[in-house]
């Protein structure tokens, strides 16, 4: 952790200097802390000091160097961190977000530790932005979440289209298959619809070959916007699942916001590991960079499902097979 501390401290007063010289880096953040109550996990309930409940908690640099003819060069560094003890998260120093490329206007090439577009889809139309405890990633696949090795090109916007395609290297000897995984998002913007398509392929072992699909949607009526996602999850395994998500939220006076979603996964195999998931949420703004939440959460597993409801980033508490997984939460989120 010193050696995360020093390294940051480092980069933080190089940043600073490169700031003021050139407008070129900048210093961000978000620190996110709540109190949570969990509830049916095999080993009981616990109430706890989470941290990155909404948002994971980060620091993070970003810079942009100006090469002329409209091209850019461009660097991101993301560190995750625990609020509650401290501690590094991800197991590397910026093992959030770490890449290099190129942007003009003919879009942009990322090459190094990167979101796959899979995940951005899903945190674009889930209305609980896949935290608090109405994560939709509590039922729903993105798959690697996070893929090292990868290379990204993002078109520009035309006509409210856009896409992004990635392909992460598995860099295995002898197989140019083997640890690979190709991704894609497909969106359409419009005024108050937004539409997506996303699919992530990935060989996880000579055998087997995992498929995930995700079409979803946000429609913004003014007084509430609608949300709505379905998604497969599927590999040469036996695995099978179909994920339904439909979700609702509304600002509700001038600095808060409700939302709400219901999810099911359907288990389409005999191993009946499915569940599903209702709940409910609020969010306070006190300015632009400083917001009060609150959830609730509760999972219904199938027969074999162990599903539990978790967050953004703290986890959760494991329940025994069949058994219902509840969660309470409410904390502070702030962005720097």
């Amino acid at each position: 952790m010193k050696h995360t501390l020093v390294a940051a401290a480092i980069l933080a007063s190089f940043a600073a200097g490169s700031a003021g010289a050139q407008s070129s880096v900048t210093v961000y953040g978000l620190l996110d802390a709540g109190l949570t109550s969990e509830h049916g996990g095999a080993d009981g309930s616990v109430t706890k000091l989470a941290t990155g409940v909404q948002s994971g908690s980060r620091i993070g640099f970003k810079g942009t160097e100006d090469l002329g003819n409209n091209l850019k060069a461009n660097f991101l560094l993301e560190n995750g961190l625990d609020v509650d003890t401290g501690a590094n998260r991800q197991g590397a120093l910026f093992g959030r977000k770490a890449y290099v490329g190129l942007s003009g206007g003919f879009g942009a090439v990322n090459l190094g530790l990167q979101h796959n577009p899979l995940f951005t889809a899903l945190d674009n139309i889930d209305p609980f932005e896949t935290g608090m405890t109405g994560a939709s990633i509590n039922l729903m696949s993105v798959a690697s979440l996070r893929t090292k090795n990868s290379i990204m090109y993002e078109t520009p916007k035309v006509n409210g289209l856009s896409a992004a395609v990635m392909v992460g290297l598995g860099e295995k000897p002898d197989s140019n298959t083997l640890g690979r995984t190709i991704d894609f998002s497909i969106d359409y913007a419009n005024g108050p619809l937004v539409l997506t398509l996303a699919h992530d392929n990935r060989k996880d072992t000579p055998l087997n070959t995992a498929k995930v699909t995700l079409l979803g949607g946000t429609y913004d009526f003014g007084p509430a916007k609608l949300h709505a996602a379905y998604e497969t999850d599927k590999d040469d395994a036996g695995t099978d699942f179909r994920d339904y998500m439909v979700g609702v939220s509304a600002p509700v006076g001038a600095a808060g916001s409700v939302m709400a979603s219901y999810i099911r996964k359907d288990d389409r195999t005999n191993a009946r590991r499915g569940g599903r998931q209702l709940a409910i949420g609020y969010t306070y703004a006190l300015s632009k960079r400083t917001n009060l939440y609150t959830s609730y959460g509760r999972i219904s597993n199938d027969g074999a499902g162990t599903n539990f409801v978790g967050d953004a980033s703290s986890g959760g508490s494991v329940p025994l097979p069949g058994h219902n997984s509840s969660a309470f939460t409410a904390g502070m989120r702030l962005k720097f």
